[in-house]
C-alpha cells in the first residue's frame, strides 16, 4: 500500500516514520510512504501556501493553487488514489474506517492547517474528510500518523503475530481483556489463576468474560454492537454479567426511538 502525504511541515512526520513497526513494514516493502511538501508547489517568491480569508475574520487560510499543483504531481507519479482530508468537519475514524481503508492500494493524506483549506479544494479533489477526535489540532499531520499507523498494522505480514489482528481491542466491537506477565506476584498482586491452568478452554472463557467486564466499567455503550454467539451468552450468564449486557442494549433500543 501507498501512502502519499501532503503538508506544509514535512519535518513533523519524518521521526515517526522511522520508527518500530511503520520502520520495519517500509523497509519490507509492505508500505510504501512519500512525503510531499506543498511549498514546493506554490508559484510566488515567498513560497505562500496562504493567505487572508474573503468575508474577513481571524486566521490565515491555506490557498488552492499550490495544492491542486501537489496533486496532480502525485497523482502523475502513482496514480489517483484516494484523497483523504484530515478535518475537524469529517467523519469519525473508527477500526472499521482503519479495515475499510487498509484495502485500498493508494491513499493520498491532505494535512490542513490553520484555519483550514479553501473550500474548493475540498469540492475538487478531496474523496473523504476524516477526523481522529472531536478536538481541534494546530494541523493534520499528527493525524495522519495516526491513520497510518493503523492502517499499516492491517496490512499482510506486518505484524509478527498473524492473530494479533484479530484479538485487538474493538476486533470484534469491545475492549480487550487484561494482559499479564512475568513475574506471577507483583506488588501483592498475582495473575490470575485461569492464566496459569494450562487449559486453554479456561483461558479462552476468562479472556471473554475479562473483556465484557472492562467494557461494561469502561465503555458499555460498545457493547450494543455485539453479537455474542449462545456459547458465549451462556458463559457470560454463568459470570453473571449477561444482565449488565440486556440493560446495554435496552437503553440502545430506548434512545434508538
Amino acid at each position: 500500500m501507498r501512502f502519499d502525504i501532503l503538508t506544509i511541515f514535512p519535518d513533523l512526520l519524518t521521526s515517526p516514520l522511522q520508527e518500530g513497526i511503520i520502520r520495519r513494514a517500509r523497509q519490507d516493502d509492505k508500505i510504501q510512504v512519500a512525503i510531499h511538501n506543498i511549498r514546493d508547489f506554490a508559484t510566488d517568491k515567498h513560497a505562500m501556501t496562504d493567505d487572508r480569508p474573503f468575508g474577513g475574520g481571524e486566521g490565515m487560510v491555506m490557498k488552492p493553487e499550490p495544492i491542486s499543483a501537489a496533486l496532480a504531481k502525485v497523482r502523475d507519479e502513482a496514480g489517483p488514489g484516494r484523497v483523504v482530508f484530515l478535518s475537524p468537519q469529517g467523519s469519525a475514524f473508527t477500526q472499521k474506517k482503519a479495515e475499510e481503508l487498509a484495502q485500498l492500494d493508494h491513499l493520498i493524506l491532505l494535512c490542513g492547517r490553520y484555519e483550514g483549506v479553501d473550500e474548493r479544494v475540498v469540492d475538487l479533489y478531496v474523496d473523504e474528510e476524516i477526523s481522529i477526535g472531536d478536538y481541534i489540532l494546530t494541523g493534520g499531520e499528527l493525524a495522519a500518523m495516526v491513520m497510518i499507523d493503523a492502517i499499516t498494522r492491517l496490512q499482510p505480514g506486518v505484524l509478527g503475530c498473524a492473530d494479533s489482528v484479530d484479538q485487538d481491542t474493538f476486533s470484534r466491537g469491545m475492549l480487550k481483556h487484561p494482559q499479564y506477565t512475568r513475574p506471577r506476584q507483583f506488588q501483592g498482586l498475582d495473575v490470575p489463576g485461569e492464566l496459569l491452568s494450562g487449559d486453554h478452554a479456561l483461558v479462552r472463557e476468562w479472556r471473554l468474560v475479562a473483556a465484557v467486564r472492562q467494557t461494561l466499567a469502561k465503555r458499555p455503550e460498545l457493547l450494543a454492537e455485539v453479537d455474542f454467539s449462545t456459547a458465549e451468552e451462556k458463559i457470560l450468564r454463568k459470570a453473571g454479567l449477561w444482565g449488565e449486557i440486556e440493560l446495554v442494549l435496552t437503553s440502545k433500543d430506548v434512545s434508538l426511538t
